[in-house]
């Protein structure tokens, strides 16, 4: 009798987990065009075609739903975990930096470019809110100890010294221009830049040359 109870149950907890999908999405599109200031819960409901109670039903507000569209952006994005498998298999420090690179590239030039999540993002990058706050404390840290581990390898100096906290900040300022720019500008100030998924093997080599370059140099300079 108990097992007969359970797939109702599962069957209705499938379709709230797939109505919350959906409010997410719409919602996401909603703040990625107007901004978390110029949204309202009345138009993403109206969008996810969902009664206009679900925001607080499923999330418990709009604060509640934009923390949770800026999760789900990240983690569909550049979640901890893909930055780890990417480096996990590399077995030196420079094809770990290519491996971080290469993902971080594809992930921007890819079909994600073109979506909400990029643009929530970006957004957030620029103006953080506090929900992206909270994300940030978080998640930056798992990644940054990825990133100094790998720069530190590279330059061939301990984790702490302030010139691999540098590098990290030369390595990653590229990744973030692909993040946040305004690509049309860039097309317009550099009609022959490249910035489509046909592109990032190119984008990637130049990236991951310039940072090897530029970090061996400054290693090799505080030994001299």
């Amino acid at each position: 009798m108990r097992s007969a109870g359970v797939m109702p149950q599962r069957r209705e907890q499938d379709r709230a987990d797939a109505k919350a999908r959906v409010l997410l999405e719409a919602a996401g599109a909603v703040f990625a065009e107007k901004g978390f200031a110029g949204a309202t819960g009345k138009e993403i409901c109206a969008r996810a075609e969902v009664n206009a109670a679900a925001v607080n039903y499923y999330f418990g507000g709009i604060d509640g739903l934009y923390a949770a569209v800026l999760q789900d952006a990240h983690d569909r994005l550049l979640s901890y975990q893909a930055v780890s498998d990417a480096v996990a298999g590399q077995s030196d420090p420079e094809s770990k930096l290519r491996a971080l690179i290469g993902l971080i590239v594809r992930t921007l030039t890819g079909p994600a470019s073109s979506s909400w999540m990029m643009r929530v993002l970006g957004r957030e990058f620029l103006s953080p809110s506090p929900a992206m706050e909270a994300l940030r404390r978080r998640e930056l840290p798992r990644k940054a100890k990825i990133i100094r581990s790998i720069v530190s390898g590279v330059m061939g100096l301990p984790e702490d010294h302030p010139a691999v906290a540098r590098g990290c900040i030369t390595v990653m300022a590229p990744c973030i221009m692909l993040l946040v720019a305004d690509r049309r500008a860039l097309k317009l100030a550099f009609p022959q830049l490249g910035l489509g998924a046909e592109d990032a093997d190119a984008i990637v080599q130049h990236m991951v040359r310039h940072a090897i370059a530029g970090l061996t140099a400054v290693s090799r300079s505080l030994r001299e």
